[in-house]
């Protein structure tokens, strides 16, 4: 199901037949070092994550991360994924938090920029979201710049998953 399209993007549920992609963009080495190893290594765990951690997102809160496409490649029977973006809900967080991540050949081209910007008027507008919160690694240059640039104020620095892991929070509120 597409939620959002923007000039150049199109976001969408992420489905099973998105296992391949899934493999790839979570084994990726920028993936592992700024987001985390999610052990996901074969197309089977790629379609079990997908159910377990993206569908049950959507079934449970009514939101989640969702697949970026290029409309570009719209005329394909299955538009191949560039990247994830939306909103995670995480039990350590008081609010839902924007999240996003894109292979690597397509990053630095304004896409995270793009689906970002469209998650966040979404995320307001459709779901009344009045806070939103975000969340990186402390040494994640890149994110830390897409936030600022999209509004998001620096709030502190938080423990992460585990008391050795130390993670950056930032908000933007409406």
């Amino acid at each position: 199901m597409i939620i959002l399209e923007t000039e150049r993007l199109i976001l969408r549920e992420i489905v099973a037949a998105d296992d391949a992609f899934m493999v790839d963009l979570l084994n990726q080495p920028s993936f592992i070092k700024y987001i985390g190893d999610r052990q996901v290594r074969t197309l089977e765990q790629a379609r079990d994550f997908i159910e377990n951690r993206y569908r049950q997102s959507y079934r449970d809160h009514g939101f989640g991360l969702y697949a970026v496409e290029l409309k570009q490649n719209a005329s394909e029977i299955r538009n191949p994924a560039i990247g994830i973006c939306g909103f995670v809900k995480r039990d350590s967080l008081p609010g839902a938090d924007i999240g996003f991540a894109f292979l690597p050949q397509y990053e630095r081209k304004g896409y995270a920029f793009e689906s970002a910007s469209a998650v966040l008027k979404w995320g307001r507008e459709t779901l009344g979201f009045d806070r939103v919160l975000a969340i990186t690694s402390l040494d994640n240059d890149a994110s830390i710049r897409l936030l600022e640039k999209l509004g998001f104020r620096f709030e502190g620095i938080i423990e992460g998953q585990t008391p050795a892991e130390s993670l950056r929070l930032f908000s933007s509120e409406k």
